[in-house]
């Protein structure tokens, strides 16, 4: 499996957002504009970096019980039909390179974040400092949800047919659908519902580090880090 992206290649293409290209002004909070916006961007970049980390490695799916990838809530009673009849292991052979597959694609997360970090301006930077809890998370989500998971769908399907998670799957489905006992046929596409799993783990990754990054002194490894969030 291709490995993640190191935290350099992250930080560099960050860097090349607009978000710092103005005249530096105070808050009247004892930072300046562009330090409220080089804070959120730093924010974010260790965010990213972590859940990169985190997740884009062998088992950083499988092998984690909060973000381990099952079959969608429709095909848990096929997981159960399967398994009474003998093919388990075609069900776990199916939920493996699934996970695999969202490892794989979680890697690819780095310049559709970084596009969607050069919409930010000022004035969203300021608000967020001064918001509490997850408000960068949140706000990030909210603005980009949608291009990612459009970003998200080639890279995720291609990451699956590379694992054959789209076979092992399309074969549960297709020999559920061939059962006696079915009634009703269920669809075998598997793509958007891993995009949905992986966007959503990523952005839990990102909200525990923004957590840390307010609450933590520790976690706040750089000046303007300490400066933006701390003291407040």
């Amino acid at each position: 499996m291709k490995r993640f992206l190191p935290f350099l290649s992250l930080l560099i293409i960050l860097s090349s957002c607009d978000v710092l290209k103005t005249v530096a002004q105070p808050t009247g909070g004892g930072i300046t504009e562009v330090e409220a916006g080089g804070g959120i961007k730093e924010a974010l970049s260790q965010g990213l970096a972590k859940a990169v980390t985190q997740l884009n490695r062998t088992d950083g799916f499988f092998g984690d019980a909060i973000y381990k990838i099952l079959l969608p809530p429709d095909a848990v009673r096929i997981e159960r039909t399967l398994r009474n009849i003998g093919m388990g292991s075609m069900v776990d052979r199916a939920i493996l390179s699934i996970n695999r597959g969202a490892e794989e694609a979680v890697g690819k997360a780095t310049p559709i974040f970084a596009n969607a970090i050069r919409s930010m301006t000022l004035q969203d930077a300021l608000g967020l400092v001064r918001n509490g809890d997850t408000s960068i998370t949140h706000f990030f989500r909210s603005k980009t949800s949608q291009q990612l998971m459009a970003a998200f769908t080639p890279v995720i399907q291609g990451s699956l047919d590379a694992t054959d998670a789209t076979k092992h799957y399309g074969d549960i489905i297709t020999t559920y659908n061939k059962l006696p006992t079915t009634m009703r046929k269920l669809n075998p596409d598997l793509v958007g519902f891993v995009c949905e799993r992986t966007t959503n783990a990523l952005f839990d990754q990102v909200s525990k580090e923004e957590k840390n990054i307010r609450s933590n002194p520790v976690a706040r490894g750089t000046d303007l880090l300490r400066k933006v969030f701390g003291g407040r």
